[in-house]
């Protein structure tokens, strides 16, 4: 099993280019299903998470083709199976992104309980309401979630939390039913809206993607076209915090900056400097750094996707830190691995109390979750010594090649 080995004590400086979104790339992968002629998406990152669903969808009988180093083409013919074993769904948690576009086109879909990371309770109850809310027929039998229906129809639909899955299954099998469906409470990132340019540049009729409500009117049919995948907020954000972290100076390329404002607002109130442009941001950290306080919330709150990144520079900035999860109750496990590295944190429910030390120590950890294993990463480049990171199988899902861009900036890190 490859762990990645870092060296810390090295500033971050120089210039990284950002992939494609692995979120918004999972959902529009997923929501190609819905189109009757080709699909050609680009900036599409070729991580493990990306290279999961495409098999899924390939033994689903869908045709799928590499054309470049960030180019697929997807095409789907009009009979292919419906069923996802568990077998491959055990390791994508967003594999029940299927389920509404192979209901809408298809009338019928076989899908394992999914897996994915350890983070906490993410329930398809939401998903199952709104599809049940449009005529689908839905049960849950030995591990699988079996739906069919004849065709969609539309309808008012009220998400109890603004959940990002539920939303972009029911915006997707929306786009095909009959009429039209109203989603009220409905997730606000940036990867739903990216989802919805797409969808409309297929023909689609989706408006208030980014809103509390969005409405589609369904169509017969959806078309082909190409399509480039948004930046990766994530990996943005965490690359800014790694500069931030190592006391740095890095210009962070192929970013929206308004998705990231949210953690641009905490690293200026952490005394960092960080200078926004059209497509790219500086992030400068040559001054002490500052405790603060975060609380996780959905979009446009503070992600809970950049919690555990910046739980590990905050390990070293002197007083006292807090941070509250607000969204998925383990994201505060990592805090016994960065303990292991010398970090003074009390966790008590949902809060994590971190005590600023002068130094973390190279140690032995493991990634329990994606961003977990991001934040090792953070902590092994500022901390004294030798880090050696198990696990990284779950830091593959989410970054594209995460070494190489770190060595690029000056970062002493390598796999084996």
């Amino acid at each position: 099993m490859h762990k990645l080995y870092i060296t810390g004590g090295r500033p971050l400086r120089g210039t990284v280019k950002i992939s494609g979104a692995k979120n918004a790339a999972l959902a529009i992968i997923s929501a190609s299903l819905l189109a009757s002629e080709p699909v050609c998406l680009e900036n599409i990152p070729f991580i493990n998470d990306v290279s999961v669903l495409l098999d899924i969808t390939a033994n689903l009988g869908v045709t799928v083709e590499r054309m470049g180093p960030n180019m697929v083409k997807i095409s789907t013919p009009d009979s292919i199976s419906t069923v996802t074993p568990y077998k491959e769904v055990k390791k994508l948690r967003a594999s029940n992104l299927l389920l509404g576009p192979l209901l809408a086109r298809f009338c019928n879909a076989e899908i394992a309980l999914p897996g994915g990371c350890n983070i906490g309770t993410r329930p398809m109850d939401l998903h199952i309401k709104g599809l049940e809310a449009m005529g689908a027929q839905i049960t849950l039998e030995h591990g699988f979630i079996k739906g069919s229906c004849s065709r969609l129809t539309g309808a008012k639909i009220y998400l109890d939390f603004p959940s990002v899955g539920a939303t972009e299954n029911i915006m997707m099998a929306a786009t095909l039913a009959n009429g039209q469906t109203v989603l009220e409470n409905v997730a606000k990132e940036p990867e739903i809206v990216d989802l919805a340019n797409f969808l409309n540049s297929l023909g689609a009729k989706v408006r208030g993607a980014g809103t509390d409500v969005i409405k589609i009117e369904g169509v017969q049919q959806l078309g082909g076209g190409r399509y480039p995948v948004i930046p990766d907020r994530i990996e943005a954000g965490t690359f800014m915090v790694a500069a931030a972290a190592t006391g740095g100076d890095l210009l962070i390329e192929q970013v929206i900056p308004t998705h990231v404002e949210p953690l641009i607002a905490k690293l200026r109130e952490a005394n960092v400097k960080v200078f926004e442009q059209d497509d790219n941001i500086r992030v400068l950290s040559d001054e002490p750094l500052k405790a603060i306080d975060i609380k996780t919330l959905p979009y446009p709150g503070f992600p809970t996707d950049m919690q555990s990144q910046m739980m590990a520079m905050l390990t070293m900035v002197k007083g006292t830190s807090v941070i509250v999860e607000n969204v998925f109750e383990n994201r505060l496990q990592v805090a016994d691995e960065f303990k292991r590295m010398g970090a003074k944190i009390k966790v008590e429910g949902r809060t994590a109390v971190i005590q600023g030390i002068k130094r973390l120590q190279g140690a032995q950890v493991k990634a329990s979750d994606l961003r977990a294993g991001a934040a090792l990463i953070v902590a092994g480049l500022i901390a004294e010594g030798d880090t050696e990171i198990c696990n990284i199988r779950y830091i593959d899902r989410g970054y594209e090649g995460i070494e190489d861009k770190l060595v690029s900036v000056g970062a002493a890190i390598k796999r084996a």
